[in-house]
Order: C-alpha cells, then sequence, then structure tokens
C-alpha cells in the first residue's frame, strides 16, 4: 500500500513539475532523459536476451555490411560469429535490433510526454532512416566494444558497457532531432 502511494505522489510531482516547467528545453531534456532511462533498460534486457535466440545464426553478413563488421577487429582469434571469414547475422542482430525496438518504443514515448508533439509519416519516416544509420554506427560500437573487453576482466558485463556507451551517442543525436526537428512547436 505504501508503494502505491509513493508511486501516485512521485507522478503528481512530475505532473506539477510539468505544469510549471511546460515547454522549456532544461525541463524537456530532463523528460527526455528520463525516457531514455526506460529506453536503456529496455535496450539493455533485449542486449541480453537476444543472443540467447540468434547465437544459432551463422548466416553471413552482406558485402555491403562486411566492411563494418570486420573479424580481425571486432574478435582476437577465432569466433564462432565468424563464419568463412564473415561476422554472422547471429552477431549483429541483437545488437540492431535491441537498439532498434527500444528505440522506436522511445520515439513514440519523447512524441506524447516530452515534447507533446505531433509525429507526421514523412518525420516518421526521417526519425526511421536516421535511427537506422545510427543504429548501424552504434552496432558497430557496441561489437567493438565487446569484443575488446570479452578478453578482458570486464568481460561478464561487456554487452552492459557497450550498449551503454552507445546509448550516449545516440541520446547526442536524438534528442536536437526529436527537439528541433521531428515534434517542434509552430
Amino acid at each position: 500500500m505504501n508503494e502505491s502511494l509513493h508511486k501516485k505522489e512521485s507522478m503528481n510531482i512530475l505532473r506539477k513539475l510539468d505544469v510549471r516547467f511546460g515547454d522549456s528545453a532544461l525541463w524537456q531534456f530532463i523528460k527526455f532523459n528520463l525516457v531514455s532511462f526506460s529506453i536503456t533498460l529496455l535496450q539493455l534486457a533485449l542486449a541480453n536476451l537476444l543472443p540467447l535466440l540468434f547465437d544459432g545464426v551463422t548466416a553471413k553478413l552482406p558485402p555491403f555490411l562486411s566492411p563494418l563488421f570486420r573479424p580481425e577487429t571486432l574478435f582476437e582469434g577465432p569466433s564462432p560469429y565468424v563464419v568463412g571469414g564473415v561476422v554472422t547475422w547471429g552477431y549483429v542482430l541483437p545488437f540492431f535490433l535491441s537498439n532498434f525496438l527500444a528505440n522506436i518504443y522511445g520515439y513514440f514515448m519523447n512524441m506524447k510526454t516530452t515534447f507533446r508533439g505531433k509525429g507526421s509519416r514523412s518525420g516518421l519516416i526521417a526519425y526511421l532512416a536516421v535511427l537506422t544509420a545510427l543504429i548501424l554506427f552504434s552496432t558497430w560500437l557496441q561489437g567493438w566494444i565487446t569484443a575488446r573487453l570479452s578478453v578482458t576482466a570486464f568481460a561478464a558485463p561487456a554487452r552492459t558497457i557497450a550498449a551503454t556507451a552507445a546509448g550516449l551517442v545516440q541520446v547526442a543525436v536524438l534528442f536536437p532531432l526529436e527537439k528541433y526537428v521531428l515534434f517542434r512547436k509552430e
């Protein structure tokens, strides 16, 4: 019962702050980071659960992605994620999907709660294009960090550390995109 009352009081405080500070950039940045925290939790859960589904996938990445995901850059020695000298989808998909799904959730949460705007079809398409490029970079970054940490004392939390680093890059790109372009108030 106390926990329920505490949650209700917390929501009232957030509502009061929302009314008081409205559309100020600082308040929106705070709300964006609160939403980002929930995005991060979702992404971290997916980044650690999806490998259970995809570790057995041995299909090679297509040639246009191979330069981004070079085995010699990602791995020290042999890896089950490399077939015939090419990184597999089993390695890339957990990073990509955890990022993609968490950020789609984030798009709608930020549209409704942070910026209280209306999304447009063209805005969503632009967001997906930027998000895809950002995720390809973040997926590479996560893979690179995970590979580097997997041979250290930080092997166990390597995926979590990598996903956190990628999340910081995404905040730096997505906050201005959403605030000043996608959900800009006229």
